[in-house]
């Protein structure tokens, strides 16, 4: 089990940057946690009923996982933001920050007192992220929106090429999102850092994800003129290949792959074939070579073309199976999945920050926090006394759920 030690401070190269965070469900509680990840002081911000994420399954410790994983490296306070100690709180703890991300409706922070044009004076450096479903204009902009509804207008329902309607089985628009939010906000604070000025940054899932699938899905649309060739959209399952005692993943794309796969296929006749030359001949006749290469994959166990393919130098996996992903080689040797004691749930599992660096690491710095969990030491920090602070607990402005 991995040793982790959350008395350290954060390594990562945000260390020292303060985001105070008030997203909730998936999109920007993601984000944040990347960001926490990666150094930063993340304060979660929620309300007595706590964020929806919570009350998932499955669950221990009164957290659920899906929760757990995507509220990492954050402490956690519980404030009523609707009464006046509790507005002064926020207010008082934005003023200590640098950054400020919230993923509610256009309108909602506003409205609480907490928007951006409220700081944009006394805190010329903040940079204020808004993260929401499709921005804050048109006729959408007022639905409450989620990841389906997401796929279902950017096209990610469609993508099937016999044009059923389907979801991907993941949150993948939230996820998309999410890494749209934490390099925006990064790219906010580089600026606020050399100019001394930050400014509010909107990231709406629906631009998010359009980026994502223009360049290969939508392709058909990026030309405008009326003689550019319309091509058939890529079926990517045909990379998953039926063998006569299982299934193998194969992505040949350049030229030498292709031939690779030819060879370890036993089809060297089809080195050779015009049709299966280059790129561009290759895309007008991928039904055909669909069918001949299917034939073929059907002939071999998935153990002997593994080893064929992998002599012919071809990219190929097996498929794992949910459960078989834990026990991969590769991700034994990358040291992908941290598995360490929680304080409180006891033994876990989750994947590492992705991105490596050398000079100033991410670690885990901060379980997963319980609802208001750090309320007292936060106030703490903003020169609340503990009188102070019981009164407020009194007065039920603050809530905690210690397990």
């Amino acid at each position: 089990m991995t040793k982790v030690n959350f008395s350290e401070n954060p390594t990562g190269p945000l260390s020292g940057v303060r985001v105070v965070d008030f997203t909730a469900v998936y999109s920007g509680p993601l984000a944040a946690s990347i960001l926490g990840d990666q150094g930063a002081d993340v304060i979660k911000v929620e309300p007595h009923a706590g964020d929806l994420m919570r009350r998932g399954l499955p669950k221990q410790g009164g957290i659920a996982s899906g929760y757990f994983t995507l509220n990492r490296n954050k402490r956690a306070v519980c404030v009523d933001l609707q009464t006046e100690p509790g507005l002064k709180i926020i207010k008082q703890l934005i003023a200590t920050a640098d950054v400020v991300m919230e993923n509610f409706r256009p309108g909602v922070m506003e409205r609480l007192g907490l928007g951006y044009d409220q700081f944009q004076n006394t805190h010329a450096k903040l940079v204020y992220a808004s993260i929401n479903g499709v921005g804050p204009t048109g006729p959408y902009s007022k639905r409450r929106v989620y990841d389906a509804v997401i796929q279902a207008i950017s096209g990610f329902a469609s993508l099937r090429p016999d044009g059923m309607p389907e979801l991907v089985n993941s949150l993948v628009c939230d996820k998309i999102t999410s890494l749209t939010a934490a390099e925006a906000v990064v790219a906010a604070l580089y600026q606020a850092e050399r100019s001394g000025v930050g400014q509010k940054v909107e990231v709406s899932m629906l631009d998010a994800n359009l980026f994502f699938l223009w360049s290969d899905v939508m392709n058909n649309f990026t030309f405008r003129a009326e003689d550019t060739e319309e091509v058939p959209y890529a079926d990517l399952s045909l990379f998953i290949r039926k063998t006569s005692d299982g299934y193998i993943a194969s992505m040949p794309v350049q030229q030498s792959e292709v031939d690779g796969a030819f060879r370890a296929l036993e089809l060297e006749e089809l080195i050779d074939d015009a049709r299966f030359a280059e790129f561009e001949s290759r895309a007008r006749n991928r039904s055909v070579l669909k069918d001949l290469t299917d034939v073929a994959y059907a002939r071999f166990t998935t153990a002997e073309i593994a080893a064929r393919l992998e002599r012919n130098d071809v990219p190929w996996s097996e498929v794992n199976l949910r459960h078989e992903v834990i026990d991969d080689p590769q991700i034994k040797a990358m040291g992908a999945l941290l598995e360490y004691q929680h304080p409180v749930i006891g033994p876990v599992r989750q994947p590492r920050p992705a991105a490596q660096f050398a000079r100033t690491p991410s670690n885990m710095h901060q379980p997963t926090a319980f609802l208001g969990q750090h309320n007292s030491e936060v106030l703490s920090e903003l020169g609340y006394s503990e009188t102070e602070i019981a009164s407020l607990v009194a007065q039920k402005v603050l809530h905690a759920e210690m397990g």
